[in-house]
């Protein structure tokens, strides 16, 4: 046959699907599998997506503008003034999922081999993203005895070469669960303003923090309009993960041109899509008051769980809904494929996602998954019970 490309054979499998195959024998050969792979919330999506599509006089389901519909561009602006953080509908682009939005902006910013600075561990398909295009995802080590919590400014600065363009955050953090404080995204913009560098900031979890803890937004830092970009989606905001609609923010006008053009070449987001979300966009800020309870609930009782389970290491969670845990294993890959192929306990499995895919760095998070608590509680507890006996039966091998 005639060979693939180096970056296809390059290209990353992701951690959180990888096993799929082994999640489907399992279930093939009768057992129940907790996924805890992926963030896939179990939450309602509001009736108000729906019935705004139901509702929608469409005739014949057309391309819409490029950059959104105008509607939804300004719901989404609204929704930012809301919060405290003014928008023009001008400064939003409409994507096809956040997904789709961070290959747009590291496609205006990044030429071949330049580099993005990320503290690790990270989303694992911004490494695939940059591949895409060439670029280089750097990594900034973190600690999970640390929590996670951003490393001290010079740590960034020794990262820095010609080739650096950007860095980027998730904020609250996937995988991490690591919630930002606004002197950390302080000592960024200094970072940034030095060396006249782009900040990228994901916040498609901007409604889950916890504990009293506030979010903290890029787009509030000031005298940093011509180097911020907010990625954003309403997957986990809404529960609509499958409606794939997102955006990309940015208040430099060069870059929003720039990113027009990504926008037209690939013509248009989804029209139905669209429809739906302007109509969530507009709910009050009491829909997410009961829906972040509930996460809250649950990474105490996964917190609660993982801290009863010996040689297990559970940092703090303070926002979205994951769990990067450490555990008393060699080797998580191995450790997640064995789960699922060869273990059952009274007929059921966890899946997990393998610590490795979320690093860059040779053999780290060798013993760490990423949970995601995103089941009922009596799921979880079950879930966790599972995990538990595993530990306990791959001890003794």
């Amino acid at each position: 046959m005639p060979p693939l490309s180096s970056r296809a054979v390059a290209f990353p499998s992701s951690p959180i699907r990888k096993l799929a195959a082994s999640a489907d024998a399992a279930k093939k050969r009768g057992a129940r599998v907790f996924h805890l792979n992926i963030g896939q919330p179990d939450i309602e999506t509001p009736p108000e997506f729906f019935r705004a599509i139901q509702e929608a006089s469409v005739r014949v389901l057309e391309y819409s503008p490029s950059p959104g519909i105008s509607g939804l561009r300004q719901a989404i602006a609204d929704y930012y003034h809301r919060l405290g953080y003014p928008l023009d509908m001008s400064q939003v682009i409409v994507t096809t999922g956040a997904s789709e939005a961070i290959v747009f902006a590291f496609s205006a910013i990044l030429n071949p081999n330049d580099e993005v600075i990320v503290p690790e561990p990270y989303y694992a398909n911004y490494s695939a993203f940059a591949l895409q295009i060439d670029a280089k995802i750097v990594p900034i080590a973190t600690s999970i005895e640390q929590n996670f919590a951003l490393p001290d400014v010079d740590a960034f600065r020794a990262k820095i070469t010609p080739r650096t363009k950007a860095i980027m955050i998730c904020n609250p953090g996937n995988p991490t669960g690591v919630l930002y404080p606004r002197e950390s995204l302080e000592k960024l913009k200094e970072v940034c303003r030095e060396h006249n560098l782009y900040l990228i900031s994901d916040e498609v979890y901007r409604e889950f923090t916890y504990d009293g803890l506030q979010h903290h937004s890029v787009l509030g830092l000031t005298d940093l309009d011509e180097n911020t970009i907010v990625v954003d989606s309403i997957s986990k905001r809404f529960s609509a993960c499958g409606a794939r609609i997102g955006c990309l923010i940015t208040r430099n006008e060069a870059l929003l041109g720039a990113i027009n053009k990504f926008a037209q070449a690939r013509l248009s987001p989804p029209t139905l899509g669209q429809i739906g979300a302007q109509a969530v966009y507009q709910l009050p800020p009491s829909y997410f008051a009961k829906i972040n309870q509930e996460y809250a609930a649950r990474r105490d009782t996964l917190k609660s769980a993982l801290q009863a389970m010996p040689g297990v290491v559970c940092p703090e969670i303070n926002g979205a809904f994951y769990a990067m845990v450490g555990l008393p294993i060699d080797d998580a890959d191995r450790f997640c494929k064995w789960i699922l192929d060869e273990f059952e306990y009274e007929g059921q499995t966890v899946m997990m996602a393998p610590g490795p895919g979320f690093y860059a760095t040779p053999n780290a998070g060798r013993n760490q998954v990423r949970i995601a608590y995103v089941l009922q509680q009596a799921d979880l507890r079950t879930a966790m019970s599972v995990l538990s006996e595993a530990l306990n039966k791959y001890a003794k091998q």
